[in-house]
């Protein structure tokens, strides 16, 4: 009981820093187009909110269902005028299925995750933008539902965003290694890649995809590699002058564990404020 409450604070808490930003202002001259290419930009120079709920089907021995809600504040901070460091921290709060009869669900705050990306304040020529930094894995988990060591390593963004070109596309890419294996979990290195490739269209809608491509290294051979293929669509709306980034899409993990998800329905809201 007091780990769901301490999760529940945890949720409580960010939702109030979003209602809270709520009341910020928000530049409106933006278009809903370019609005939807600045969401699309990892190391874009843009304070947002983003809640991305991912359902993944099929979880565990008994094929149950996980949900998984991310919540995702990105901090941009001005080092010169030449500079930025972006910062981007995920909160996990995780719904897990039973994995033998009679265990029951599980609820709780998951492992925490800060990143830290050095980017050039503009474009490269040919629209091409980068960043680089570390990333940091903390043990937040509550109800066993993370790994009890901290954990370290690179992180690195390439992308592209061609002026009068409606494609952005670019590749995320990170790999994180456990500092300790006395922790509940012991061990690990995982490893994530995230291309993703937007087609945009006038008035804010686009075409996303944007798959989460994961290697446990730790793991057996055949049990390492997730890899999903899959899309969606995106649109910009306005909440006031507050403008708002919705997607939904599905993914389907043609490479996975034997007890990992299948398949997968990740929605997400992101509220975005302009500089």
């Amino acid at each position: 009981m007091l780990n769901f409450r301490c999760s529940t604070r945890w949720a409580m808490a960010f939702l109030a820093f979003a209602a809270g930003l709520l009341a910020a202002p928000a530049r409106a001259e933006l278009s809903a187009e370019e609005l939807a290419r600045l969401a699309q930009n990892p190391v874009g120079n843009l304070i947002s909110v983003p809640f991305q709920n991912n359902t993944n089907f099929n979880v565990g021995p008994l094929n149950g269902t996980q949900n998984i809600l991310n919540v995702q504040p990105v901090i941009p901070i001005e080092v010169n005028k030449d500079w930025n460091v972006i910062t981007r921290t995920i909160i996990p709060l995780i719904w897990q299925p039973e994995f033998a009869p009679g265990q029951g669900n599980t609820f709780g705050l998951g492992d925490m995750q800060l990143s830290a990306f050095l980017s050039p304040s503009a474009p490269a020529p040919g629209g091409w933008i980068w960043g680089a930094g570390a990333v940091a894995q903390l043990p937040t988990d509550t109800n066993d539902l993370g790994n009890k060591n901290w954990g370290l390593g690179p992180t690195a963004v390439v992308l592209r965003i061609e002026k009068g070109s409606p494609w952005v596309y670019g590749v995320l890419v990170n790999n994180i290694w456990s500092l300790s294996s006395s922790g509940r979990g012991g061990a690990y290195s995982n490893f994530l890649m995230q291309p993703f490739l937007n087609y945009n269209f006038p008035g804010g809608t686009y075409l996303t995809s944007s798959p989460l491509i994961t290697a446990d290294w730790k793991a057996d051979s055949g049990q390492q590699w997730t890899v999903p293929l899959g899309g969606g669509v995106g649109h910009i709306f306005h909440f006031g002058k507050l403008p708002v980034n919705t997607q939904i899409g599905a993914y389907y993990n043609v490479v996975h564990p034997d007890n990992g998800a299948n398949w997968q329905i990740r929605a997400q809201v992101q509220f975005m404020f302009p500089k």
